[in-house]
């Protein structure tokens, strides 16, 4: 439903949406009375009679319509959330949103045609209707249903269905037993009965089949037509089909009815759900193919792990250790397609997430006064569950800074040359190891006069610092920066942008922004695939061995000690093309005796921090490779430095540097001042 209402809302108006719409409604109405959620099914009747009579042509859907729509979706979220916790409470928005829906389905001229042309239309219509009926004399319907034997099986229920049909009117309805079998014959599961509905009332052949709709490939549906020259007069109103005691189609088959007896039934006695929503949360739908990739991958290493014991228990040959080497490059290759398998099972579209800025968009625009056409693309691009789960609120707090302080009012947008309409892109896309995630606006642009005064005034820089463009725009992401003129409930409390980086910085993360002042701003997220497996490079410090993450490294190289200088007496820079990257002696930090005595003896690891460059020092490079991420803060306790550790194949534990808590716990400054060094290394005089 809010899918189809925030493209109705964009523009792409056309009546298959509104039937959509219509269908989804009823569904949900169906859905609620078959379970007894009597709430929601009231509440979204309402809906449905709007939405009718919206289809139907006598109102047209209206952005006030949508609106009241749109906090319906919220509210029927929150009653069902409030059902599955156990919870049949109905929230106070309901009863006036209701109350909103009945007011216009009592102004009969509401948001309609003009009075005369009203008059006009309903003239026709009864005159129509009156030659209709002179001709035909139709009183309403006659429905035989004949559902399959096995509907039971598929979880339907018969009974539900005439229900729902006989409240569309005056009714009378017929019980067809002569086709349940003899005791013995008789099989418990199946549905043996037949019914015959006469509807005495106005609604359509339309309406009748949309009851029918959900069960449409598992019965035989007959509609036709009753007339005054081959039927009774119309009989007296017939009470809905509702009773005390209840009663199944199953039930029905061991009593005896005539042709007039009413079928009784109840509403299905409710179970609150003894689960919560922890257990939705908690799970993860798998397409059958990744599910058949595993099964095929378990397959080849039960076979390989039989042939090797196989090899263990014969006699030891030269031509058995090399079969058994063979053997084992085999099962290698086994557990890492077995690897890679499993980890694509966790793997999702990150539409799941793009899905919720439609709505999140227009909401804010309205709030804000501006119009925004929202841009999704790259949405089959896939994540790991948890990275999705924990990216999403930065996205959102990103997204709505675009808008907020990016977009500028229509009539701003006009002043400058630009459409009244503002443009928010959300892209997505694999590059390497990564996945890459945009959001681009083509709003007035980032300031860096405005942000670098403000920065100043904050005390983070110095007024005599000479910054990038691309340094100053990283301001932003310093905690307690804000250049809001005024504050609001979506920003300008300077909390928000620190808390997005250090969040993605949390998921081995980084992010930069580009901006033009007057084009636009890109902020741009790269992620790791998951977190349960990381490329790494395996450094050594004296006898311990620690693994930096590959996505953070730029290049190892040998220091030339011509290039390095002493800054202020904290820490050495080494000049490295045109750029002074700060040392971080790693055996110094850890409190580590290292082989190397000097720079000169070991290796320098280049890493990317916050938009800069730093220097690791280690005693020697070991090997890369993937390995798989243990939570020390889980087993253990959080250490500083240190964001997980893993098992290396020789069964030792080596501990995952943190990069950006390691460059923090060394001293080194904001990365966003690291190429003001060469100032400082010039009035020294070095």
């Amino acid at each position: 439903m809010e899918a189809e209402l925030l493209r109705y809302s964009a523009g792409t108006q056309d009546d298959e949406s509104i039937n959509t719409i219509f269908r989804a409604a009823h569904s949900i109405k169906g859905g609620s009375g078959t379970f007894g959620f009597d709430s929601i099914a009231g509440f979204t009747h309402v809906l449905e009679t709007l939405l009718d009579q919206i289809r139907e042509g006598q109102r047209e859907l209206t952005n006030q319509h949508i609106d009241l729509l749109l906090q319906s979706i919220d509210c029927l979220r929150d009653m069902i959330n409030r059902l599955s916790a156990g919870d049949d409470s109905v929230p106070d928005s309901a009863a006036q949103l209701k109350a909103a829906f009945e007011a216009i389905l009592n102004d009969e001229n509401e948001l309609g045609p003009e009075p005369e042309a009203l008059q006009a239309k309903q003239i026709l219509e009864e005159t129509s209707s009156l030659e209709q009926l002179a001709d035909t004399q139709t009183l309403g319907w006659k429905v035989t249903f004949v559902p399959s034997e096995d509907i039971l099986m598929t979880g339907n229920e018969p009974l539900f269905l005439i229900q729902e049909l006989t409240e569309l009117g005056d009714h009378e309805v017929e019980l067809i037993t002569e086709h349940i079998p003899q005791w013995q014959q008789l099989k418990p599961e199946y549905c043996y009965l037949r019914w015959v509905v006469k509807l005495y009332c106005d609604c359509t052949e339309q309406q009748i089949n949309e009851v029918f709709e959900w069960v449409a490939d598992e019965c035989e549906i007959k509609i036709e037509k009753l007339q005054t020259k081959s039927e009774q007069s119309i009989p007296a109103k017939h009470p809905p089909l509702t009773s005390t005691q209840p009663q199944t189609a199953m039930q029905s088959v061991t009593q005896t009815t005539d042709s007039n007896e009413q079928i009784e039934q109840t509403k299905p006695v409710v179970n609150k759900p003894a689960k919560s929503k922890q257990a939705d949360a908690n799970s993860i739908r798998v397409g059958i193919d990744k599910v058949d990739s595993l099964i095929n991958m378990v397959g080849e290493l039960v076979i390989t792990q039989a042939m090797l014991s196989q090899l263990f228990e014969s006699e030891m040959t030269s031509q058995t250790l090399s079969r058994m080497k063979e053997g084992l490059a085999q099962l290698e290759h086994n557990t890492r397609d077995l690897q890679e398998s499993v980890m694509r099972i966790r793997m999702l579209p990150i539409s799941f997430v793009f899905s919720r800025f439609p709505r999140l968009v227009r909401d804010t625009g309205q709030k804000l006064g501006k119009k925004i056409e929202l841009v999704l693309q790259g949405e089959s691009t896939e994540l790991d569950k948890t990275v999705m789960e924990k990216i999403s609120d930065p996205l959102v707090h990103l997204v709505r800074n675009a808008i907020d302080h990016g977009l500028e009012l229509p009539e701003q947008r006009l002043a400058a040359g630009k459409p009244e309409t503002g443009k928010v892109t959300l892209n997505s896309y694999h590059q390497g190891g990564n996945v890459v995630i945009e959001i681009i606006d083509d709003g007035k642009g980032l300031d860096p006069v405005k942000i670098k005064n403000k920065a100043i005034a904050n005390g983070l820089i110095s007024a005599s610092d000479e910054l990038s463009e691309e340094q100053v725009n990283l301001l932003i992401f310093e905690a307690g920066f804000s250049t809001a003129e005024a504050v609001s409930d979506l920003s300008g409390r300077g909390v928000g942008m620190d808390v997005v980086k250090s969040n993605i910085q949390a998921l081995n993360g980084t992010v930069d922004v580009e901006s033009e002042v007057g084009k636009g701003t890109t902020f741009r997220i790269r992620l790791p695939l998951t977190l349960a497996i990381l490329d790494g490079q395996l450094v050594r410090i004296g006898q311990h061995i620690y693994i930096i993450p590959l996505v953070n490294i730029i290049e190892s190289l040998q220091i030339d000690p011509k290039g390095v200088s002493r800054i202020g007496g904290e820490y050495d820079v080494l000049h490295l093309r045109g750029e002074y990257v700060p040392i971080v002696c790693l055996a110094d930090v850890f409190l580590h005796k290292a082989d190397a005595q000097s720079l000169t003896e070991g290796l320098l690891v280049v890493v990317e921090v916050d938009g800069g460059k730093v220097g690791i020092f280690v005693d020697d490079l070991l090997a890369q490779q993937q390995v798989v991420i243990k939570s020390l803060e889980a087993n253990y306790n959080k250490v500083e430095g240190i964001s997980g550790a893993t098992i290396l194949g020789d069964g030792t534990v080596s501990l995952i540097i943190d990069i950006i808590s390691l460059v923090r716990m060394a001293g080194v400054k904001s990365m966003a001042t690291a190429n003001l060094v060469s100032t400082d290394v010039n009035a020294e005089g070095v």
